[in-house]
């Protein structure tokens, strides 16, 4: 089983980037995908996530508006594309899937600064 992030970098305040994780080993369209962040000093959160079926995605009331989350089930990615970048939001950006197992990637930083 493997979750690869990739995507991050350093940018500008007012700036874009968009992550992807890339999943293999197990059923990706069964498993709910998210996104979550740790801040340094601060506890990881969760910023976005998408159900396997059905439902709604949702997001931290943070980045509603900048953020979307979206998923291939052909290419078992899930993306997350984030717009109207802060300072705030670096972090390092972790994927996740759940369902019968729960698995988590190595994680990509985010570096959001002028």
């Amino acid at each position: 089983v493997q979750l690869v992030e990739s995507g991050g970098g350093m940018v500008q305040p007012g700036g874009s980037l968009r992550l992807s994780c890339a999943a293999s080993g197990f059923t990706f369209s069964s498993y709910a995908m998210s996104w979550y962040r740790q801040a340094p000093g601060k506890e990881r959160e969760l910023v976005a996530a998408n159900p396997s079926i059905g439902g709604s995605t949702n997001y931290a009331d943070s980045v509603k508006g900048r953020f979307t989350i979206s998923r291939d089930n052909v290419k078992n990615t899930v993306y997350l594309q984030m717009n109207s970048l802060k300072p705030e939001d670096t972090a390092v950006y972790y994927c996740r899937a759940r369902w019968l197992r729960d698995y988590w990637g190595q994680g990509t930083q985010v570096t959001v600064s002028s």
